[in-house]
């Protein structure tokens, strides 16, 4: 896909016409987008703004951050704090993800949807209430190495950093998990797998590239 030179709001507006345009593939009365990128990409930044356009467009929004569901720290750091294959493969519960977000909003689901399930500074259970997404409504999840799971996303967008970029941004004391991200892109490819991606190595100046509907 060919970049071009766009403004965060202008990004955001046409995420929000392309959302809009969208419809679910399983035929699901809600849809589902996911904003991926890295930490040092901060992915929360653009989906809180999406999800503001899209509900000035009058679509209901429940924005879920995978930081929400991490798994107990006795399972993540169980090869140790600093396992870059264990925050690839063990840090996010994937399953309470599939089970507690994505299946509330899969044709015929409830809508009812956990907004989060485990609190990391407390390494204790948040127990949150469900959220009820009313059909029409958007699911927009948002975190790193989302893609690969084969969550039942509709439109997916990524945040792309540069290996000298993601290194440049990352906190030193966050560097242990860059290799994760080599292997995100080696084994999955998001650059190429996504509906929308965005180069955000200058945050000042990002880029984008829309893969035709």
């Amino acid at each position: 896909m060919r970049l071009e030179a766009i403004t965060w709001e202008r990004l955001t507006d046409a995420l929000a016409e392309r959302a809009m345009r969208t419809e679910a593939d399983d035929g699901s009365p809600w849809l589902r987008i996911a904003m991926d990128g890295a930490p040092a990409a901060h992915p929360s930044v653009p989906a809180d703004a999406l999800a503001d356009a899209l509900r000035l467009r009058g679509r209901s929004v429940l924005s879920v951050g995978t930081s929400g569901f991490l798994r107990p720290a006795s399972l993540r750091y169980e090869y140790g704090r600093h396992d870059p294959d264990s925050y690839y493969d063990g840090w996010f519960d994937t399953g309470a993800l599939w089970r507690e977000v994505f299946g509330p909003v899969e044709a015929g689901g409830t809508g009812r949807v956990l907004p989060d399930l485990w609190d990391p500074a407390t390494d204790r259970a948040t127990r949150s209430a469900r959220v009820e997404l009313p059909p029409g409504g958007v699911l927009l999840v948002h975190g790193p190495l989302l893609l690969g799971h084969w969550f039942p996303f509709d439109l997916t967008v990524h945040l792309r950093l540069s290996p000298a970029a993601l290194r440049r941004r990352t906190d030193e004391s966050e560097r242990w998990t860059l290799p994760a991200f080599e292997r995100y892109e080696r084994e999955v490819g998001p650059a190429e797998a996504v509906d929308v991606l965005v180069r955000a190595d200058d945050p000042r100046h990002p880029a984008w590239a829309l893969r035709q509907s």
